[in-house]
């Protein structure tokens, strides 16, 4: 019997024990999944939690709910995976062979790597909302909050949904404007990049709401510091910007074990072919979602994306057949812009976001990079196609995993 090992019950994880479960004689294969955790997190959610739009319960269920039965589910810490010798060792001292190796262990927060981020101010005035803690600790100080200079920053790229810190900004202008008191609150924008958001078309547009909003933006904002004391970051260049509330998305990494096995880049990132999704360093060794360092967003719907495409490899490989380099780089974003609207954008490796309709042709019903109530509804509705479609790995009608050109105005 030969053993597949999934690293993960996040959602690229528990996406590929279902694909796989599907795809994998049970008299040939056994398949693990590894997560030190019991509970798995929406976490798209965590935009809405500070606004009190989702509840906790909308965020987390277990785990074990959405792993297949025929799956095998280890809730251990994984200490350590020994490459050369097909080894993962567990954290009780237990040592799991592999035949094939998923990472999907995805990305986390490191406020430590920014001086006084996790100062004095830390959870009181300054806040991320990338976590569940987080975003729960910035509702209860919205909830009471009487307005000054609300920042939103946003320390360095890659960060896992790159639009959700301009989706924070909108949602927190409607939000003070339906408290009635927008008026009192100063928001500004600060970004590393030099506009709102990676790519050219679309920065263009998510300016343009921002001006229109009254949202400042400060670019090209390298950070250096949090001065806790008087509450005001501080870049490479000097440059300071003063806030009474900090919203911060911190420095995003790989995992540590990463780190302890040799395996990641600076950031803990694994390297990967951007096309296959095969590590680039061991042939049995695949990895999806955000544990890679492939140029792609880090977002729920590319994990979907490449978990269709990586099913299909693994099983050539298993297969000693060659794999195709199918993964574009796909991305499928809602963007939340307050007032019950939202922009969607669809792109990849080689197509930047573009006005047109999606997913069908000249109809849609969807528009792509246009404000509407219909991409808002999307947007919401994305919460139950996450539990009941995506995690159970079935293919979403009309939307495949390689970008479709049709409809979109390039």
């Amino acid at each position: 019997m030969k053993r597949l090992v999934i690293l993960g019950a996040g959602t690229a994880g528990t996406m590929m024990a279902n694909h796989l479960d599907h795809e994998l004689n049970p008299s040939e294969w056994e398949i693990v999944i590894i997560d030190e955790r019991k509970e798995h997190y929406y976490q798209p959610g965590y935009l809405f939690l500070p606004f009190d739009i989702y509840t906790p319960e909308d965020i987390i269920k277990p785990i074990q709910k959405f792993i297949p039965k025929k799956v095998q589910l280890l809730n251990e810490k994984i200490e350590k995976i020994n490459a050369k010798e097909n080894e993962v060792w567990l954290s009780k001292g237990e040592s799991l062979h592999y035949d094939v190796l998923i990472i999907a262990t995805g990305a986390k927060i490191a406020p430590g790597e920014i001086q006084g981020m996790q100062g004095e101010e830390w959870y009181r005035t300054v806040f991320d909302f990338y976590t569940f803690e987080g975003a729960l600790a910035l509702r209860d100080k919205l909830r009471v909050w009487e307005g000054g200079k609300l920042v939103v920053h946003i320390t360095e790229m890659p960060i896992k949904c790159p639009v959700a810190p301009l989706e924070f900004a909108f949602l927190a202008d409607s939000f003070f404007r339906h408290k009635k008191m927008r008026d009192k609150v100063e928001i500004t924008y600060v970004t590393p990049l030099d506009g709102a958001f990676t790519k050219p078309r679309a920065t263009a547009a998510l300016n343009h709401l921002l001006e229109e909003k009254n949202i400042a933006i400060e670019s090209d904002f390298a950070i250096a510091e949090v001065d806790n004391e008087n509450k005001k970051i501080i870049d490479y260049g000097g440059r300071e910007i003063p806030f009474d509330l900090l919203v911060t998305v911190p420095t995003n990494k790989g995992d540590e074990l990463m780190e302890r096995s040799g395996l990641g880049d600076e950031l803990n990132y694994v390297p990967t072919n951007k096309s296959t999704l095969q590590s680039m360093a061991f042939p049995d060794i695949f990895v999806l979602g955000d544990a890679s360092n492939i140029p792609a967003s880090k977002a729920g719907s590319v994990a979907h994306f490449q978990a269709e495409v990586l099913t299909k490899n693994i099983l050539s490989y298993i297969k000693g057949e060659p794999m195709k380099e199918e993964f574009d780089g796909h991305a499928n974003c809602f963007v939340e812009t307050g007032n019950g609207k939202a922009l969607l954008i669809d792109f990849n490796y080689t197509h930047e976001p573009v006005e047109g309709s999606f997913p069908f042709s000249g109809f849609g019903p969807l528009s792509l990079l246009k404000e509407s109530r219909m991409n808002h509804i999307g947007k919401l509705a994305f919460k139950w196609v996450y539990w009941n479609v995506l995690l159970k790995g079935i293919p979403i009608p009309f939307v495949p995993a390689k970008m479709q050109e049709a409809g979109k105005h390039f």
